[in-house]
Order: structure tokens, then sequence, then C-alpha cells
């Protein structure tokens, strides 16, 4: 089963629920798609540095 939760907050992209698993992540109350919560976990990363 797949349902729609909703846009990724940063590009847009549908992100569903698929079989009870979320097919995103959620992020300091941000809905995020895998993509950019890649984006964002590599920009944090960079800058600790």
């Amino acid at each position: 089963m797949r349902e729609l939760i909703g846009p990724c907050s940063n590009c847009g992209k549908d992100i569903y629920c698929r079989d009870g698993f979320l097919d995103g992540v959620y992020v300091e109350g941000k809905l995020l798609c895998f993509d950019c919560a890649a984006e964002l976990k590599e920009q944090e990363e960079q800058t600790q540095k």
C-alpha cells in the first residue's frame, strides 16, 4: 500500500508511506525526501569541520 504523506519541504517531491515505512525523513519539523536529507547531512558535516 502507498499513501501520499506530503511534499518535501526543500524540493517539493511527493513523499509517500509505503507499507508502513516513510519514504523520506522528518527532521526539525520538516518533511524531507531522502536526497534532500542526504544533502542536509553533508552540509552539516562540512560545517562541523
